[in-house]
């Protein structure tokens, strides 16, 4: 079939092709800190978050982040809940193919309903779960930025005062317990601006840009998060020079990897009496165990 998208085809040729799908959970090594200042080494599993490219008769059509597991019933949903397809025998085949960039999904569908989805085409929506819907090319997903050269400005003191006084700031959230929160937080530990939505990404633009208009400055401070730590917000901080995040729950495996390749202090499981520190390039915290990459064929044997 014929149509004016053939720039959004794959070209296989150029595409490596892996022999192995990426583990679903990846090990991690973390600094444990307690709020006496007690520093204990731990390993921690982290589950594995990936891009994966769904193409439909070889044209990119989304690229959406997920778990590295079960990717044809994925295919599947997807096709079903966007429409694309009204029954799941009207999808011809899938192939699931592991490539150095994430994840390949290539769906053949009857003619018909490949013309009806170019002619119907939308920007995919940013739903509240993935935080890149929209994007066709699997190179785009992931961005890279220039890596953290100053020095945070983050102490264990300062991480537990912003996280004792983040719900009481959290005005939505109290009237509808469904809602995430991005704080920015000063070097003493006080929360100089919060911002809520229902999506974890939708909060720390809606920060990032508050403090773009008021002249907040990203390396004066740390940005502290109650949601998981998932890779998105690790490139939001980088591209506002934001040097380091914490989080109240834990990182994904992409999250992780990120941070510690840009030199981004990374913070999570952060609680009143404790947190975890999985990327501390700086040494703020007396890592010396987690300051390279996670080692991804190693974790692959971890269950």
């Amino acid at each position: 079939m014929q149509d004016d998208r053939a720039d959004d085809r794959l070209d296989e040729d150029e595409i490596e092709i892996l022999s192995e799908p990426p583990p679903p959970r990846v090990l991690a090594q973390t600094v444990a800190v307690a709020r006496d200042g007690t520093c204990v080494e731990r390993d921690r599993t982290l589950a594995a978050e990936v891009p994966v490219s769904i193409t439909y008769n070889g044209i990119a059509h989304a690229v959406m982040m997920a778990s590295p597991v079960d990717i044809e019933d994925f295919v599947v949903g997807f096709s079903l809940t966007e429409q694309i397809v009204d029954r799941a025998e009207e999808i011809e085949e899938i192939v699931i193919r592991p490539i150095a960039l994430g994840m390949l999904a290539q769906a053949i569908i009857p003619q018909h309903r490949q013309k009806a989805l170019l002619e119907n085409r939308r920007n995919l929506v940013g739903q509240t779960g993935c935080g890149i819907c929209g994007i066709v090319e699997l190179e785009q997903a992931v961005r890279r930025f220039g890596a953290i050269g100053r020095r945070p400005q983050i102490s264990g003191d300062a991480v537990f005062r912003a996280v004792d006084a983040l719900y009481p700031l959290q005005q939505l959230n109290r009237e509808t317990g469904a809602v995430h929160a991005a704080a920015f937080v000063a070097p003493d530990g006080a929360i100089l601006a919060v911002r809520e939505d229902v999506g974890r990404h939708n909060a720390l633009d809606k920060l990032i840009g508050h403090m773009a208009r008021t002249g907040i400055a990203g390396h004066a401070g740390f940005c502290l998060m109650t949601s998981r730590i998932s890779f998105e917000l690790v490139q939001k901080c980088l591209a506002a020079r934001i040097p380091a995040l914490a989080g109240i729950s834990a990182p994904t495996s992409l999250a992780v990897q990120l941070s510690q390749e840009h030199r981004l202090t990374l913070i999570a499981l952060a609680r009143n009496d404790t947190f975890q520190v999985f990327s501390d390039p700086h040494s703020l915290f007396g890592s010396t165990r987690n300051t390279s990459p996670i080692n991804l064929e190693e974790s692959a044997r971890v269950d």
